[in-house]
């Protein structure tokens, strides 16, 4: 089922996500309405606040870069409350939009590489390392279950330029392809 995707201004994305246990209610069909949701889209990632959940979820498939990069194209994960053990004191910078932040494109450094602890959707402890385009998009959804959006990290000059575009978002004043909640 396609969810309605929840854009600027609404207060879930501000707050800080809740663990889950293997018993939460109906779990077994969220994660592929997650990733239905995400298709639809056309993301690569999305975590639960952007669906209204402030829960610790999030899911990845970056099969559209198997062109690219097979080894990209084959990436994808459910991570349940992911922990970021470290980070990389090297940086990287990249553009990057987000689906409750649509028509808005901004660069952004993130850590080069990172470590992190999570469950999969069998809750099977996962401890690993990833570098370059996959932290990348790791830490961008790992920000939502923070409660972080990926404008709160660039310029104060740039964020202050973004101000109108934000504003026409929270008053559901920008078009998207796909469904969407407005604050």
């Amino acid at each position: 089922m396609i969810l309605p995707i929840y854009t600027y201004g609404n207060a879930v994305l501000r707050k800080v996500t809740e663990p889950i246990k293997a018993d939460y209610p109906n779990l077994n069909t969220l994660i592929p309405n997650m990733f239905e949701t995400m298709y639809h889209a056309e993301g690569v990632g999305l975590a639960a606040p952007q669906i209204g959940l402030p829960i610790r979820l999030l899911v990845i498939d970056l099969a559209p870069f198997k062109e690219d990069d097979p080894e990209l194209g084959a990436f994808k994960v459910v991570m349940i409350n992911p922990q970021i053990l470290e980070k990389s004191e090297e940086e990287i910078s990249g553009e990057e939009g987000c689906l409750s932040i649509p028509g808005i494109h901004e660069t952004v450094m993130r850590a080069a590489k990172i470590k992190i602890n999570y469950l999969d959707e069998n809750f099977v402890e996962h401890v690993e390392e990833f570098e370059t385009y996959k932290a990348r998009v790791i830490q961008h959804e790992y920000d939502h279950l923070e409660g972080h959006l990926f404008t709160d990290r660039v310029t104060p000059i740039r964020r202050q330029l973004l101000k109108s575009k934000l504003t026409n978002i929270v008053k559901g004043k920008t078009s998207c392809s796909y469904k969407v909640k407005s604050a």
